[in-house]
Order: C-alpha cells, then sequence, then structure tokens
C-alpha cells in the first residue's frame, strides 16, 4: 500500500488586520478592571461592527489585540480608517493617560490556512507593521499602498523601508496621515470615507487585461491551489505579450470569493479586458473554462475550454496558459482594431493609424497592401521610434516586392530594408517587431541563420506568441531546415487553431514537398487554398507536387487556377529558399506543369 504523502497545505490571498492598544500594560497597571470594562465597551459598540460592515472576520483575539481577515484590501482600510476617526468621539472627557489608543496595521498578502485560524508571513508583516504603528494611527505595507492609494481619499507617507523582526527582507511601510490626524484632533476630522465605487483608474496606452480568480466548481477544496496556479500561468504568459498591459496577482486576487460586477473590475483597475474562468474536476480529469469580456460593455469577444489529466497538473496548467494566450493575442489583436474603426478620423494616434493597417491588410490584394502601408508611413512619421509600425511595414514592403511586375519593386524592395533594419534598431524585447523584422529581412536574403537568431529571440520572450512560431516555420523553410519549419507550423496551429490556419497548413504542405513526400504534401497545400483561395503560392507548389508525382492534367488544370489569379508563374524568379536542390525541386516540377500550357 503506498503510503500516504502530507496532506496539501490550504493557502489564499488576504488582506489581514492588526490591531493591539497602545501603552496596554500600563494601563492595566493604573486601573485594571476600569480598562478591561472600556475595552469590552469599545470593542462591543465600535470595532466588531465595523468590521462586520466593511465584511471582515475576526480570525482570533489576543489580551488587547484583534487579528482580522478581509477578502477586499479596499474594506480593510475603509474599516481601520472609520475605527480611528471614531476613537477621539468616545475619548471626550477622558483624562489623556486614560484613553484607549488603538494601533493598526494592514498588509495583503499569502496566508497559510488551518481550520479557522491563519498563519505565514502574510499575518507576521501586518503584525510587526502594527507594532510600528502610532497610537490612534494606521500602518499599512506597499502591497495595501499600491492597491488603494488611487481608490481612496487619503495621504500617505512613505516611511521606507522598514527592518522587522523574523522578516528576511525590509518591509515598505506608509503612514495614513488623515487618519493619524483624526485620531489626534477632533476638531480637525478628516471626512468620511465615501461607499461609492472609487473613481475609475485611466486606461493604459496599451490595451489591458485583468485575469480574475477562476471559480472552483469541482465541489473539492483542494482544486483550489489548482484553480489559483492555473490563474497564476495565464498572468505570466499573457505578461510575455509586450504591447498589452497585464494587471499583477496581487492586485485580481483580492477579488477572489467575491460577487464580481465585471464592469467594476474594469473601473478599478484601470483595463478595457477581463478574463475569468472556472475548472471543474471529474475523477483525474480536469475541465477548464474561459471567456475573454470587454469591461465597459461586458460582451462576450471569446471563449473556450480545455480538458485534460490531473497526472501532470503543472504540465496541463502549463499547456492550457499558453493556449490561451496564444488564442487571446489575435483575439484581442481583432477587439482593438475594431475599436480603432470606430474612432474619428481626426483623433488618430500612431497606435490608430497601425491598428487601421492592420484592419486592411492584406497579403494577398496589393491594393489593400499599399493601404495599408500608406497608414503605417503615417505612424511611422508621427512616432519615427513606433517600433510594430516599422517592422510591420517592412513585412508589407516584403509583399509587394514578391509580385515580379510591380512598376516600383525596386524601390519598394529597398523601402522594406530600411524599414527593417530600423525595426530592429528600436526592437528591444519587442517580440513582434523582432519577428516582423526577421521575417522580411530574411525574405529580402539577409543572413538567414542571423534572422532565425532573432525569432527565436522573439520566442524565448513569448512562446505563445502564434505569429512568431508562422514566421520561424518560414525562415526555416528557406533555409532548408524542413522537419523544424513542420514542427514549428504546428505549433503555430495549435496555438491559434483558427487564425492563419492557411498558412500552417501550407508551411507543412511546401515542407512534405520539398522532402518529396508528395502524397502527404498535396492534402495540406489544397487545405490551404481552400482557406486562402488567392494565394498563388499554394496554387505553384501544388501544380508542382501533381507534376513529380506524374499526375500532369492535374498539374496543368492547377496551372489555369493560378493564371485565374495572377499571368505571373515565375518559373524562374528568384525565392528565398536557400538550398539549391529545394529550389530546382520546386522550379523543375513547374516547368514540367506548364509544359503542355505553352
Amino acid at each position: 500500500m503506498k503510503p500516504a504523502g502530507p496532506a496539501r497545505v490550504e493557502r489564499r490571498l488576504a488582506a489581514i488586520l492588526a490591531a493591539d492598544v497602545a501603552g496596554y500594560s500600563r494601563l492595566m497597571g493604573a486601573d485594571e478592571e476600569g480598562t478591561l470594562e472600556r475595552l469590552k465597551a469599545l470593542r462591543r459598540e465600535l470595532v466588531d461592527p465595523k468590521i462586520a460592515e466593511h465584511h471582515g472576520r475576526i480570525v482570533k483575539t489576543t489580551g488587547d489585540g484583534l487579528l482580522v481577515e478581509f477578502g477586499s484590501v479596499v474594506d480593510a482600510v475603509r474599516c481601520a480608517v472609520a475605527v480611528q476617526q471614531a476613537m477621539p468621539e468616545r475619548d471626550t472627557g477622558v483624562a489623556a493617560d486614560s484613553r484607549i489608543e488603538l494601533r493598526i496595521g494592514i498588509n495583503l498578502g499569502d496566508v497559510i490556512v488551518e481550520g479557522e485560524d491563519l498563519y505565514g508571513d502574510g499575518v507576521n508583516i501586518a503584525a510587526r507593521i502594527e507594532a510600528l504603528a502610532d497610537p490612534g494611527g494606521v500602518f499599512v505595507s506597499n502591497t495595501v499602498h499600491d492597491h488603494v492609494r488611487d481608490r481612496l481619499p487619503l495621504v500617505f507617507e512613505d516611511l521606507g523601508g522598514q527592518q522587522v523582526k523574523n522578516i528576511a527582507r525590509p518591509v515598505r511601510v506608509y503612514r495614513v496621515r488623515d487618519t493619524v490626524a483624526a485620531g489626534k484632533s477632533a476638531s480637525a476630522p478628516v471626512p468620511e470615507l465615501p461607499a461609492a465605487p472609487a473613481a475609475a483608474l485611466p486606461l493604459p496606452d496599451k490595451p489591458s487585461i485583468a485575469v480574475l480568480p477562476f471559480q472552483n466548481i469541482s465541489g473539492d477544496p483542494e482544486q483550489e491551489y489548482f484553480a489559483d496556479g492555473m490563474v497564476e500561468e495565464i498572468i505570466t504568459a499573457l505578461s510575455r505579450i509586450r504591447w498589452l498591459f497585464v494587471i499583477a496577482r496581487n492586485s485580481t486576487f483580492t477579488y477572489k470569493g467575491q460577487a464580481i460586477d465585471l464592469k467594476q473590475v474594469g473601473r478599478e483597475l484601470g483595463v478595457r479586458y477581463v478574463l475569468e474562468g472556472s475548472v471543474r474536476k471529474a475523477g483525474g480529469r480536469v475541465r477548464i473554462t474561459v471567456q475573454l469580456i470587454e469591461a465597459e460593455t461586458a460582451a462576450h469577444l471569446w471563449a473556450d475550454r480545455f480538458d485534460g489529466s490531473l497526472e501532470d497538473v503543472f504540465e496541463l496548467q502549463e499547456q492550457v496558459a499558453t493556449g490561451v494566450a496564444g488564442v487571446i493575442e489575435p483575439a484581442l489583436q481583432a477587439a482593438e482594431t475594431a475599436r480603432s474603426a470606430n474612432r474619428p478620423t481626426s483623433d488618430l494616434t500612431a497606435y490608430d493609424l497601425y491598428l487601421r493597417a492592420y484592419a486592411i491588410y492584406s497579403a494577398f490584394h496589393q491594393r489593400q497592401m499599399r493601404q495599408a502601408l500608406a497608414l503605417l508611413e503615417e505612424a511611422i512619421i508621427r512616432d519615427l521610434q513606433y517600433g510594430p509600425a516599422l517592422g510591420f511595414a517592412a513585412t508589407c514592403c516584403m509583399h509587394l516586392a514578391s509580385e515580379a511586375s510591380a512598376p516600383d519593386h525596386d524601390e519598394i524592395r529597398q523601402k522594406g530594408i530600411d524599414f527593417g533594419h530600423r525595426a530592429l534598431e528600436v526592437a528591444r524585447n519587442e517580440p513582434a517587431v523582432l519577428a516582423d523584422a526577421a521575417y522580411a529581412l530574411a525574405c529580402f536574403g539577409e543572413d538567414i541563420d542571423a534572422m532565425i537568431v532573432l525569432v527565436d529571440r522573439a520566442l524565448a520572450f513569448n512562446p505563445s506568441y502564434a505569429r512568431g512560431w508562422h514566421i520561424s516555420s518560414f525562415l526555416r523553410l528557406w533555409a532548408g531546415q524542413t522537419d523544424l519549419a513542420i514542427e514549428h507550423a504546428g505549433r503555430a496551429l495549435r496555438l491559434s487553431p483558427r487564425a492563419q490556419a492557411g498558412v500552417s497548413s501550407w508551411l507543412i504542405g511546401a515542407a512534405l514537398f520539398f522532402n518529396r513526400r508528395f502524397e502527404e504534401a498535396v492534402p495540406r497545400i489544397r487545405v490551404a487554398i481552400e482557406d486562402m483561395p488567392v494565394f498563388p503560392t499554394s496554387y505553384r507548389f501544388l501544380a508542382a507536387c501533381y507534376a513529380h508525382m506524374g499526375l500532369l492534367d492535374e498539374a496543368h488544370a492547377t496551372i489555369a487556377r493560378l493564371r485565374a489569379i495572377t499571368p505571373e508563374v515565375m518559373v524562374n524568379y528568384p525565392l528565398p529558399f536557400r538550398d539549391p536542390r529545394h529550389r530546382e525541386l520546386y522550379f523543375s516540377g513547374l516547368r514540367l506543369a506548364m509544359g503542355e500550357t505553352e
């Protein structure tokens, strides 16, 4: 019989309020019975009702001290301030040396749950901060300050890092100055805190998203750790998307266990999009349901579910997180593009111009491609270091230059090379900029190995970047690394099964063609043609495939379909494939396919 492992520790994020009476020993020494009576009255008439009013739970009492848990850090600070504001009135007519003055410390952190009790650094730090607090004051940790500073009308004084007992690193502490003033002087009270929601935070200058704690609907409390871990993995994966503003876990987990108004979440966190989900366990299987919502309108933009085995929990978490991030990126791009299209043309920024170019971009229509390039060039004029526009402009030029008959072919080619190099100069660690620039420059004939290094770097920054895997597959195909081209196209397809599925099919088909696996290549290329009926390269590869298989009638028919799209069959056009054997296989197949049609 397999021995039972150690019991799983239950943890959760909580706002912890610690309070005690300043000078308690002195008060007890002077008037033990009177102090106890006043303390009981204080608890009964003020402290306990305020805790209940602000949805707190008293964890334990220790003589003159209290430890209270709140699900919301805003509620915790409101409660503390409300208590301290009421204290001066209770002390009216009481001698100064007999007054009861509370010290309160608040921390937001991870706690260990054992029955009704709480342990861990989340609790310890609250207690240490309380010990630093002034009589009548409220001191808070930096995690509390960061969450409430823009939501409550209070002034915070930064006291810097404080070294406290049994905590390895200094804790940054803030004094709530308004509360201290209220506690010291009844003649200068701080206005009552409004119960209404705090003013909305301004939206960042790029798309913003918050991943809320997932609901555990399996009926198994032990799966809380899995649901929380799933959210952490997704936040980490989304954080790798550099053009996306992602709210940290500490902020979103303050909503855990609460009935949530998504519009309010959007206002309080300053985000445009919210991701929520649920986890259901049945036997050794788990189902994760996820949905992406626009906070302001509560409109559902995307939803999906993931099923897997709990045998390897961490691998499953990583798979789901990567999959969610891969699908969300194009979903958010589409949502942002639609939003920008509704903005007046008199109020366009470089970002809006970029989104409009993205909306009309088509790799298969020269006119739309030129319109997109014009918008991108306008964006670049407004912001000379706008990396996404520079990288995208290089890609547009690459596609425009692929048409040998273009009247400005050489000019467009040189412009694309210039945009690509300028993009790399400002790319820093932006995966999309690195990948787009490498894609265009590799196609224009620059060192393929160096460009592959850039794409690998982009994917190291964001392994969920589906378009990055597409571009990597192109470069591997051009470099002659056909097996890697197939693998990377498969990853792109798995990450983004709805977007650019035809491109992935063509990449896999082309790699199979170069491996001389013609019968396997044909169905892949035909899928690409069905998905992208105006993409001429698919027809060229299909015709060459049929020709090498000896199916000349099918090859001739495919050439005829190609010529209905473009007059350019391009049997001698320089291609980006570096392996001369691959070029010869391709061109010889095209020549065979055209043999009876010339």
